[in-house]
């Protein structure tokens, strides 16, 4: 049976061209199972309403891997510190906001307690040099507090479509590999 991948976006969602939208339609024409989950209202998020959606989501796709962009972070985080989450085998946390965020359109998402656990078999955080919403220092400290292995891009910004993250073939292949 085909492993399935879910898709969480973040604040403002991930519409093509940014990574996560191409990503899902590489896994799906190559046959892949994929959601790619669309979060309500996006550009003014609610956590509750998000939780919501995210367990019903679970809870429907049984996803394999789940890969995570920004926002979506700190919402598997929320989920983790309310236990309503099934094991996964890979989860990708990509360019998490600092824990501290204090964007105002946020702040029901924040601040932020690091998870004892993630509910996955496997975690890569990753991370970028110049990420305006997470400093070096902060991702170094949730990679030890998680004890999980980290992937840090150089100058990637937000690894998203604005800093140049449409396609992203490292991405593809990394997911690929975790595919079979």
């Amino acid at each position: 049976m085909a492993k399935k991948v879910l898709l969480l976006h973040g604040w403002g969602g991930s519409d093509y061209p940014h990574w996560q939208s191409w990503l899902a339609g590489e896994i799906a024409k190559d046959y892949g199972c994929v959601n790619f989950l669309k979060f309500s209202d996006y550009d003014a998020p609610k956590l509750d309403v998000w939780l919501r959606e995210l367990t019903l989501t679970l809870k429907d796709f049984k996803p394999d891997i789940v890969i995570c962009h920004s926002l979506a972070n700190t919402l598997w985080f929320h989920a983790c510190h309310q236990n309503i989450l099934t094991q996964v085998q890979k989860l990708y946390l990509v360019a998490p906001p600092s824990l501290q965020c204090s964007v105002t359109e946020l702040k029901e998402f924040f601040p932020m307690q690091i998870p004892a656990n993630l509910f996955a078999d496997d975690v890569l955080l990753i991370t970028s040099t110049n990420d305006p919403y997470l400093t070096q220092t902060e991702a170094k400290e949730l990679q030890k507090s998680l004890n999980i292995k980290m992937k840090v891009v150089q100058n990637g910004g937000h690894l998203n479509a604005q800093s140049g993250y449409g396609t992203w073939e490292w991405m593809l292949r990394e997911v690929k590999s975790s595919l079979s």
